[in-house]
Formats: structure tokens, sequence, C-alpha cells
């Protein structure tokens, strides 16, 4: 997993290298419309959809496969969460929420592979999934609602005096609101990822030192438990990620406190 060196009797190591965006084919210049890595993967997600989804219960089984069984899970659980955050009015858009949930559930968990990329680490991904979202329940809040929908940074009932200074606060975190939501996101990808290559590079020791005898075996514990976890965040954070969502919309849908 971690590409080791000898370097002056030491132990050379680029935990972050792994998050690197390179073009499939030759090595020029990366432009907008280049295939890298993180199009390869997050097309590979796409495709495990489609068979999960469409494939998988195209059968229509009454006693469904597990394939299908996985899907109406998946369905029901979001369909149920968008109803319970965003209420009723909310479930006209339950295909968007649902298509952001699997995406980065699906690219979270393929890019646990080993030798695999994982889009969801970088920024420039999830800053538009965030950026998308914020822009999106703000054009349907001010298409449903008009300047009605300013009333969600007013506080009708805080004192009359504290009024401005708590719009001016509720604006400033709806604006953080997209920053925050990607950041989150990549972060949590991306410092997990980072942590497993650390623990793999000091696992070869055991070959150059006798340190390696208890240096490797706890490397390799270290690997195994961080890897545990790191199948439950990427659950977690494509669950956080759509859940704020469908708080996002139900204020753009809901804009009275």
């Amino acid at each position: 997993m971690a590409e080791t060196a000898h370097s002056e009797g030491g132990l050379v190591f680029h935990p972050l290298d792994q998050f690197q965006i390179h073009p499939l084919f030759g090595d020029g210049p990366i432009s907008w419309y280049t295939p890298t890595n993180a199009t390869l993967w997050m097309a590979l997600a796409l495709l495990a959809i489609t068979l999960v989804f469409v494939v998988g219960s195209s059968a229509r089984a009454l006693i469904p496969t597990r394939m299908q069984s996985v899907g109406e899970i998946m369905y029901s659980f979001i369909h149920n969460m968008v109803e319970d955050v965003a209420g009723h009015d909310g479930a006209r858009y339950f295909p968007m929420i649902m298509t952001l949930f699997l995406f980065i559930l699906f690219v979270n968990f393929l890019g646990l592979l080993p030798g695999s990329f994982t889009p969801t680490s970088h920024i420039a991904v999830t800053a538009v999934l965030g950026f998308g979202v914020f822009i999106f329940v703000t054009l349907l809040g001010l298409y449903k609602h008009g300047l009605g929908f300013l009333g969600l940074f007013w506080m009708k009932d805080a004192p009359l005096i504290l009024r401005p200074i708590i719009a001016v606060i509720e604006l400033i975190s709806y604006f953080v609101r997209p920053v925050s939501h990607s950041i989150r996101l990549a972060g949590n990808i991306m410092a997990g990822h980072a942590v497993i290559k650390v623990f793999a590079a000091f696992a070869p020791i055991i070959l150059i030192s006798w340190i390696g005898v208890i240096v490797t075996p706890v490397s390799i514990l270290a690997i195994t438990a961080i890897y545990a976890l790191e199948v439950l965040v990427a659950g977690i954070q494509a669950y956080v990620f759509t859940i704020l969502t469908c708080v996002y919309l139900k204020d753009a849908l809901h804009p009275g406190h």
C-alpha cells in the first residue's frame, strides 16, 4: 500500500501521494476535459450504483434477491429520512437527495479498495456537491417565498434589540454552510486514508531492522483497526452530508422560525 525507500538509514514515505490526480492516458497537463484517476473512480461508482439499482432490481421479484434487498433498504432509509427531516413537502426532492447519498456512499466505499482512488478526499469534488446543494436550496427558497425567505434570518421570538445581531450571525452561518459541508466530508475521508498510509509505511520495518519485531505487528493491528473505522466513516459521512442537505432543504421550504 505504501511506497517506502531507504535514505541515509531511514525510511521515507509520502502519505499524501495517494491523493494526487493524474491523467489516465499520458503525462500531459490536466484540463477540465482530461480523463483522470478521479474521473475513473467516479465512473466506477456510477456503474456500481447502476448494477445495484437497475440490474439488481430488474426482476422486481416478490421475494427479493440480496442485491434487490440492499437497494430497497437504501431507498426506504433515505425516503424516510427526507420525510422526517424536510417534511412531506420535501419528499418531491427525494430523487436528488437519494442520488447524492448513493454517489458519496459508493465513492467512499470504493476508495477503500487497495490501489483505488477516493474522489471525495478532494475539496474540489466535495465543493461541487456542497455548493451545488447550497445554490439549489437558496434559489428554491427564493422561488417559493420571495423576500419571505429572509425570515430564515429574522428571529421573531427573540427580543427586538437582539434580532439584528442574531440576523447577522444567522446570515454568516448560512453562507458558511457550503464551506463546512464540503470540508467536513473531504477532511474526514482524507485524514483516515492518510493515517492508514502512515501505519502501512511502518509495516515492512521488520525486513530492515530488529525493532520491526515490535513495530510491524503493532502497525498491522493499527491498520486493521483504522480500516474498520474507515468503513464506518465512509457510511457515516454519506449519511451526515445527506441529512444536512435535508436540513437545508427544510429551511428553504419552511424558512420561518
